[in-house]
């Protein structure tokens, strides 16, 4: 496949690094993490940055290592953020230099698969379920203005989703 960079969007809990760091691998690209690249270039966990910085300062940060992987030679296959799509010269970033592929899931299967989710600042609460079906109303119109293929999770094995995105690579190949 000759798919120039390719970008995973969705809720926390759609499988974006997992799915990634597997379809990167299947296409023999390099994988990026952008909340990975926000932790190594601040040496301290995406927690710890909302806690200091809050999640505008965290923003910041993950639309400055969208950039990086926007630059990178060998396109590779990038894992964003959930919230990503939320600033205007991120989707404008997504737009121009990615295929982007969305991960669909429903609150409740992100929320089971995000049972552990001391990591997920934005979950913080009593009802992940509730927390992230806010979330993805307050980003659904971005995600779909973005994506160039959407590709439902559900219950999915992981074998299931790479080959389904995979299968949207092809598609977009095609009839792009």
């Amino acid at each position: 496949m000759n798919a120039r960079r390719v970008a995973l969007v969705g809720l926390s809990g759609a499988g974006k690094t997992e799915a990634g760091r597997a379809l990167a691998a299947a296409l023999g690209r390099p994988f990026l993490d952008l909340d990975g690249m926000v932790e190594e270039s601040t040496g301290c966990t995406v927690t710890e940055v909302f806690a200091s910085e809050g999640e505008a300062g965290f923003r910041v940060r993950e639309g400055a290592a969208l950039r990086v992987a926007a630059g990178m030679a060998g396109d590779p296959v990038v894992a964003t953020g959930g919230g990503v799509v939320e600033a205007p010269e991120n989707r404008s970033l997504l737009a121009e230099a990615f295929t982007v592929l969305w991960l669909t899931v429903t609150p409740a299967r992100a929320a089971e698969r995000l049972s552990d989710h001391e990591d997920r600042p934005l979950l913080a609460g009593e009802d992940p379920a509730a927390a992230l079906a806010d979330l993805l109303a307050r980003r659904h119109a971005h995600y779909a203005a973005v994506a160039d293929a959407v590709i439902p999770v559900g219950e999915r094995g992981l074998a299931e989703v790479v080959e389904a995105l995979q299968a949207a690579l092809r598609a977009l190949e095609t009839n792009p």
